[in-house]
């Protein structure tokens, strides 16, 4: 099993790039730097399997029995990600197909539609064929599922699975029509036959067509899972089986609804941005992966998971770039260890990396790697090294869980419909405004949740709803429950505008809202890229502003100058004992603190750590009788933070106050409160 206590250190281990005698180098590496888990042979279909029916796994057996030799666990792959040359040359008609309706060709990852018979039997086919061999080898500790599903394809193949799909969702033409408006430019559809993919055409596609073929794809792929991982359980129920998410805008998978049908959540995290910005960035991608973890468990079969800490892992991060647009930034020392430590203090039971060693050529060879192309004797092999030590230390950790008063809800299907190309604004994201919210609340040290709609609200004082533009009467009920039971709630601009297919609410905006938050929206006023508006107090907004009317809530900020000067920006509306706040534009990072701060403070939420300074981002991990603060000090100076406890990575105590180094972290077992 994968989980004996400690934390996972470890990543993607790829042997079969490398001669035999590389391999013992490799454990005996592996053992220095105290990695205990590594995921093997996520790319090695064609090695495995070089022809049909042709097997070769001397290689497999070796490196397999050489990794349990050395202590080392494994999360053995399944390669379903990347057929075969093979393949592809047997069965062109599952090669996938664009839009555009041009096919692709075999010569990178991902060349296959997860909708063709011919590519779902091999994939069953090829893990069927490694559980019959490894299901009980010692080394094993958890199957690994193919790589970050998120390919589509617009096949035959995939038009007849969409209308299948399609059949099972609405039941009959007359609701689809209804469902897809599709009396507007004439799309009425009088038979199934008719229905196809959303391929490029002449202007903008149908919203609800095109909402419907995402959440098809997720369902497509989670199939196309569920069906190995069920021959992989039958082999050996013991063994966790788990895939790991791959997070962007681009990608068709609800990874909430995934959650209840993977053992242990586990995303791939790489982020974008080479200033603070990444920190930012690994904090709401951990708080993501948490709030999946929750929900699959809530929605869970299993009662010994139902009522385990949300726990998920960090399966892949890169150990010593930041992926920029364009370029490759080099992380600065210190910063791969605090980006690992925000994973485990947020709930990940380790982290992990792609790659371990990095090859010499292929896609991906300036890719970085815990072993550089400059090897062992290098500033990130040692890191790496001193990673392995602080994890060792952290065991006790994972009794515990995040500590969180705010809930930030988020919705796949929400962040889809926002970038259909017919919305008032190309600048709209679903995602960004999540970030948005995310950061405002990180800066201002409040620890938060990422939940689902319909996830349970008791534990959370503060709720905000950033641009969860779809909602129907169970989400709205789900919203005003909270409120009416004592929570506090912050809603953004387009929050339940539509229903769950993308149908506008009539009557005035936030149409599902209105009455909650005491106001009625009568028009959008959508801002250009480089536009702002100023805001009463000297704050701005971007991206959108909104005229709005007030029916019982009172301005906390107005809009200054131009059609909407004077009109209100913010809102506030007393319900009961709880109070509703709107946000009708996208307000600057400072302003926007401001306002999470205030509406956390009249919730009564408090920082994690109210007296760390800028740039030292707290979170809290508890448990019954225990708590653990994580410091981690983002400046180029050194911060003393008021804490009282152990610091685990080095132990020394803190009686009163912790210095921390510039860019180093601490792991305070706080004292008993």
């Amino acid at each position: 099993m994968w989980d004996d206590g400690r934390l996972c250190h470890g990543g993607d281990y790829n042997p079969e790039q490398w001669p035999a005698t590389t391999w013992r180098e490799d454990v005996a590496l592996m053992r220095r730097a105290r990695v205990n888990l590594v995921t093997v042979g996520v790319f090695a279909w064609s090695r495995l399997e070089p022809a049909p029916g042709r097997y070769d796994f001397g290689w497999l057996d070796e490196v397999l029995d050489l990794l349990h030799d050395g202590g080392i666990r494994v999360a053995l792959a399944t390669p379903t990600a990347s057929p075969p040359p093979w393949f592809s040359l047997a069965h062109p008609d599952a090669l996938p197909v664009t839009a555009d309706g041009v096919r692709l060709h075999h010569g990178s990852r991902d060349t296959y539609c997860a909708a063709a018979p011919a590519y779902r039997a091999a994939a069953r086919g090829i893990a069927a064929t490694l559980a019959a061999r490894y299901a009980h080898h010692p080394a094993l500790a958890m199957w690994h599922v193919h790589n970050e599903y998120g390919t589509t394809c617009h096949c035959p193949h995939t038009e007849a699975a969409f209308r299948r799909w399609l059949v099972d969702r609405h039941g009959d033409l007359d609701t689809l029509n209804a469902a897809w408006a599709t009396s507007f430019w004439s799309q009425h559809y009088a038979d199934w036959a008719y229905v196809s993919t959303p391929r490029a055409t002449q202007y903008l596609g149908n919203p609800g067509q095109l909402l419907d073929f995402r959440r098809f794809w997720s369902d497509t792929l989670l199939a196309a899972y569920v069906e190995q991982r069920d021959l992989l359980k039958a082999a050996n129920p013991a063994v966790p089986v788990t895939t790991n998410y791959v997070l962007g805008d681009w990608v068709p998978v609800d990874h909430a609804r995934w959650a209840a049908e993977v053992d242990l959540v586990a995303i791939d995290h790489y982020p974008s941005a080479v200033d603070g910005g990444a920190e930012e960035q690994t904090a709401l991608a951990a708080d993501l992966a948490r709030g999946w973890a929750r929900h699959g468990r809530l929605r869970s079969a299993d009662p010994a998971r139902a009522t385990a800490p949300a726990t998920w892992l960090l399966m892949e991060s890169a150990a010593s770039q930041i992926h920029t647009p364009g370029r490759a930034h080099t992380k600065e020392p210190g910063r791969m260890a605090r980006h690992s430590l925000s994973h485990v203090a947020r709930g990940s039971r380790g982290a992990m990396f792609f790659q371990w060693r990095a090859p010499t050529g292929g896609a991906e060879r300036f890719h970085s790697a815990l072993v550089p192309h400059t090897g062992a004797d290098s500033r990130v092999f040692r890191e790496s090294v001193r990673l392995g030590e602080h994890l060792d230390r952290l065991a006790e950790v994972t009794a515990g869980e995040t500590a969180a008063s705010v809930a930030l809800a988020a919705d796949a299907a929400s962040g889809w419909a926002l970038r259909h190309p017919g919305m008032p604004s190309e600048l709209l994201d679903g995602h960004a405004e999540l970030a948005a919210a995310h950061r405002a609340l990180w800066r201002a040290g409040y620890g938060c949740d990422v939940v689902v709609p319909g996830d349970p609200l008791d534990r959370y004082r503060l709720l905000v709803l950033p641009a969860l533009y779809l909602a129907d009467d169970t989400t709205a009920g789900w919203v005003r429950a909270h409120v009416e039971a004592g929570g506090h709630l912050l809603v953004s601009y387009l929050s339940g505008v539509a229903d769950p297919h993308a149908r506008v609410h009539l009557g005035g905006y936030p149409g599902a809202y209105r009455d909650l938050l005491g106001l009625r929206v009568e028009e959008f006023h959508p801002l250009a890229a480089d536009e702002q508006v100023l805001l009463s107090g000297g704050g701005t907004g971007r991206i959108w502003s909104e005229t709005v009317q007030l029916h019982g809530a009172e301005p906390v900020g107005t809009y200054v100058g131009g059609v909407l000067d004077g009109r209100p920006a913010v809102t506030r509306h007393r319900v009961g004992d709880s109070t509703a706040w709107y946000v009708s534009t996208r307000p600057d990072d400072a302003t926007y603190r401001r306002l999470l701060t205030e509406a956390a403070r009249t919730a009564g939420v408090h920082p994690v750590c109210p007296d760390a300074p800028p740039g030292v981002e707290a979170v809290r991990r508890t448990a019954p009788g225990a708590s653990w603060l994580f410091l981690l000090n983002h400046t180029d100076r050194p911060q003393r933070v008021p804490a009282d406890g152990l610091d685990l990575l080095t132990g020394i105590p803190a009686d009163g106050a912790v210095t921390l180094p510039a860019g180093a972290a601490a792991v305070l077992r706080e004292h008993p409160r």
